[in-house]
């Protein structure tokens, strides 16, 4: 087949259809169409193809039965669990096919590393789904640092806060709770922020330090009265902060995960999910292992400093960054970027992002122009402006793989007293 079809069209296989590959395939239609879909799942694999107009012999239930199938789109989308990522991105580049990879790249730094290997041996393109390199706020931001007015990077203080519901969500209950079934938190939560911190400062980092533990979310911690699950009569679920029946059934909050079929009662849909599925587990009876708060130090080249808190404990989630530079400073939250320069005669500069940025709001328009710089980089076979290219994209995997390594072995080591 030809790399193109006649109508400039990049075509486009979906490798999972959950919340992110919904996100992407927006696209369709402008610029990309998708004609195969990947999911084990009937109703996600129908939900997709349908809307996309996928023909039925494109829909596919088994990763192997498609990847056996003749080739029959220019680039695949990879968005199943973390786990599957590797031997996909491999098999689908061996394939022929360029790719776009949902983070994380994979589950140890020679996979990563073997993937882009892959993709130099086989001329593809390969991007990773970081996000935030697209989002207008921090392309604001990146560009403040760049243009030499505030003089060089001294130091970074940066907070993801994670937010109480998306922790117990994802990284409890959920897809995330476990390294053997996804990655450790810094990981698959964090290296956004890695990679974020690695493409503002420009430099590639020197070592790192970190602490960080599963400190709350354990049985041990279970109060008197609770129950194995919130719909098993729970004598605290009331007033529990942790309530899963509060969150998802009366308040309809992370409901994406749950596939709801079309015309379903609601209310007897989600009560059965708690009665019988993994979000409607006690928080302290989970599987969960991956950390629930953690602090890490970066050294980076020319001695930039940079402290990062990760923390799951918190009303709100959101993002706040601090860069203190030679001749000014630079104060974030992704909605306002405040510019501070030491000259006596300068004035405070507010940049307003609130219009943008938002939970609906696709990583402030960076998950569609993700996408747009993938399509672009398919057409024209140039991979060293591809913003996400994935040999750029590892430096924040190894950066959090030995975060983790650090982590664990500080953690073991004996307690100054």
């Amino acid at each position: 087949m030809t790399e193109l079809k006649d109508d400039n069209m990049v075509t486009v296989a979906a490798i999972g259809a959950g919340n992110r590959m919904n996100i992407y395939s927006a696209l369709h239609g402008h610029g990309m169409r998708v004609v195969a879909v990947v999911d084990p799942d009937d109703a996600r694999r129908e939900a997709l193809a349908a809307r996309c107009g996928v023909a039925d012999n494109m829909r596919f239930s088994s990763w192997d039965h498609f990847i056996r199938h003749d080739r029959c789109a220019d680039a695949a989308i990879i968005c199943s669990p973390d786990r599957m990522h590797f031997a996909q991105a491999v098999a689908a580049i061996e394939r022929g096919y360029d790719v776009l990879l949902e983070k994380p790249i994979a589950q140890s730094l020679s996979e990563c590393i073997e993937i882009a290997d892959k993709a130099r041996m086989h001329g593809r393109v390969v991007a990773v789904c970081h996000v935030l390199r697209h989002n207008r706020y921090f392309r604001k931001f990146k560009d403040l640092i760049s243009n030499g007015s505030l003089g060089r990077i001294i130091s970074i203080n940066h907070i993801e806060a994670v937010g109480i519901e998306r922790m117990t969500h994802s990284f409890v209950r959920g897809l995330w709770r476990n390294e053997h079934e996804s990655n450790p938190m810094i990981l698959s939560k964090a290296c956004h922020d890695l990679d974020l911190l690695v493409w503002l400062t420009g430099r590639n980092c020197l070592h790192v330090s970190s602490y960080g533990s599963l400190t709350w979310f354990r049985q041990d911690n279970a109060p008197a009265g609770s129950t194995p699950r919130c719909t098993d009569g729970c004598l605290i679920e009331h007033k529990c902060p942790y309530s899963a029946i509060d969150l998802y059934y009366r308040r309809r909050r992370w409901l994406r995960h749950f596939n709801i079929p079309e015309g379903a009662d609601i209310d007897n849909f989600i009560l059965h999910q708690l009665r019988t599925g993994p979000y409607g587990r006690c928080v302290y009876r989970c599987d969960n292992d991956v950390v629930d708060h953690q602090v890490v130090s970066l050294l980076m080249h020319d001695d930039i400093t940079i402290n990062f808190s990760m923390d799951a404990f918190t009303r709100h989630s959101g993002r706040k960054t601090h860069c203190m530079m030679s001749h000014g400073e630079i104060i974030g939250d992704e909605r306002y970027l405040t510019v501070r320069h030491f000259a006596a005669d300068t004035e405070e500069v507010v940049y307003d992002f609130s219009d943008c940025y938002g939970e609906t709001s696709g990583h402030g328009g960076g998950d569609i122009d993700l996408v747009r710089d993938f399509i672009k980089a398919v057409r024209s076979r140039d991979t060293e402006n591809l913003t996400t290219n994935i040999s750029t994209s590892i430096e924040s995997h190894r950066i959090a793989f030995e975060i983790e390594q650090r982590r664990k072995s500080t953690m073991k080591s004996t307690v100054l007293i």
